[in-house]
C-alpha cells in the first residue's frame, strides 16, 4: 500500500504536481483517533495552502471578521504557487485544507489520488463584458475573436488545466480548429511583457494582471471563464478523503466558516478590495479597477459537468471524473 502512494504521488508531482515551498509535510492527514493539533487560545489549529490573489480575499476576511474563531479554529495560513503544487501537501498531511482550481482537483482524482472539495472558492462573475479572467491580443493584432487563435501560440500559466482547457471550448464554439492552438506556459505577472515583446500571439491573463495588460494597451478577445459558462465555479478549499471521512467535525467546522465568508465577500466587495492589499503588492489604484470574481457558497454541478466533459474532450483528462465523490 506504501509503495502505491509514493508512486501515485510521484506520478503527480512529475505532471506538475511539485510540492509547494511552504508548510513542511507532518505525517499523513485524517488518521481516526488522532488528537487535534492546539492553536491559539484553546482553537483547534488548522493549516490551509492558498494563493495569495484576490480568488482567496474570503478567507483572510473570514479571519479577520473572526468566522473561523467562532467555529473554535485558529487559522495557520500557508502560501502556495498553485492549487496543483499544494496538492501533494494536503496529501501528505502537511496542510489540513488549501484552495486550487477545480481541474487541478479533477486532474489529481485523474491520477489516483482521493481528494475532495469541501467549500466553494470563487466563480466567474458570468460577465461577458469584463471578468477577472481573459485572453488578451496586442491592439493592432488581426486575432478579432477566439476563433481566430487557430494556429496561433497562447500563452497559459499551467498547461492541461483549467486555462486551455475553456480556451480549446471557446475556440471551437466560435468556429475554430481547438486542436491547433499551441499552448505554452507564461506566468500570469509574465504574460503582458511576453504578449508585448511578440512572443506569444496572445495571453491569457487574470486580474490585477489583466487590467494591466488592457490598460497597456492589450484588447480582451475574450473573457474566457464567463464565455464557457456564466455560472462557472473556477476554484475551492479541498482536502482529502480520509480527512472527510475520519475528521467529519474538523471538515464541517471549516466548510461553515468558509461559507460565511463567502458570503461575507460577496456582500462587501470594497473590504475584498481593501484587504487583498494586506497580503499582495496590489496598489490601491489597481485594486481599485479590477473586475472581481463571484463569491457563493454552493457549487453549480451543472456547469462543474461542463467542464469535466471539456477536459476529457480535450485530454486533460483521461476518463471522466467522478464528480459526487470530488464534491462530498
Amino acid at each position: 500500500m506504501k509503495r502505491t502512494f509514493l508512486t501515485v504521488l510521484a506520478g503527480v508531482s512529475v505532471l506538475g504536481l511539485a510540492a509547494c515551498g511552504s508548510g513542511s509535510p507532518s505525517g499523513e492527514t485524517g488518521t481516526e483517533g488522532a488528537s487535534p493539533e492546539a492553536g491559539a487560545g484553546g482553537l483547534e489549529k488548522v493549516t490551509v495552502g492558498v494563493i495569495p490573489i484576490v480568488d482567496t480575499a474570503p478567507l483572510y476576511l473570514g479571519e479577520e471578521k473572526g468566522f473561523f474563531e467562532e467555529e473554535g479554529l485558529d487559522l495557520d495560513i500557508q502560501t502556495v504557487a498553485g492549487g496543483a503544487a499544494a496538492i501533494p501537501a494536503v496529501v501528505s498531511g502537511g496542510f489540513d485544507f488549501s484552495f486550487g482550481n477545480v481541474v487541478s482537483v479533477m486532474v489529481a482524482n485523474d491520477k489516483g489520488l482521493d481528494i475532495q472539495l469541501v467549500a466553494n472558492g470563487n466563480s466567474t462573475s458570468g460577465d461577458v463584458s469584463k471578468d477577472f479572467s481573459g485572453v488578451v491580443v496586442p491592439e493592432d493584432s488581426d486575432i478579432q475573436s477566439a476563433k481566430d487563435l487557430a494556429g496561433k501560440t497562447v500563452s497559459v500559466n499551467t498547461l492541461a488545466n483549467i486555462g486551455d482547457t475553456t480556451i480549446r471550448s471557446i475556440v471551437e464554439e466560435d468556429g475554430g480548429d481547438p486542436e491547433s492552438v499551441k499552448f505554452v506556459e507564461v506566468g500570469f505577472p509574465d504574460a503582458p511583457a511576453a504578449l508585448a515583446n511578440g512572443q506569444v500571439d496572445a495571453a491569457w491573463i487574470l486580474d490585477p494582471f489583466l487590467s494591466k495588460a488592457v490598460a497597456d494597451g492589450g484588447r480582451v478577445i475574450s473573457y474566457n471563464f464567463a464565455d464557457f459558462d456564466p455560472n462557472l465555479d473556477i476554484s475551492g478549499y479541498f482536502t482529502t478523503g480520509d480527512t472527510v471521512e475520519n475528521k467529519p467535525e474538523l471538515v464541517a467546522k471549516f466548510k461553515a466558516a468558509m461559507n460565511k465568508s463567502l458570503e461575507y465577500a460577496q456582500e462587501n466587495p470594497e473590504e475584498v478590495r481593501d484587504i487583498v492589499g494586506t497580503y499582495t503588492k496590489i496598489e490601491e489604484a489597481d485594486r481599485a479597477e479590477m473586475a472581481l470574481p463571484t463569491f457563493r457558497k454552493d457549487f453549480n454541478m451543472e456547469a462543474a459537468q461542463k467542464l469535466a466533459d471539456a477536459a476529457v474532450k480535450y485530454g486533460t483528462l483521461s476518463k471522466a471524473p467522478d464528480l459526487e465523490s470530488m464534491y462530498p
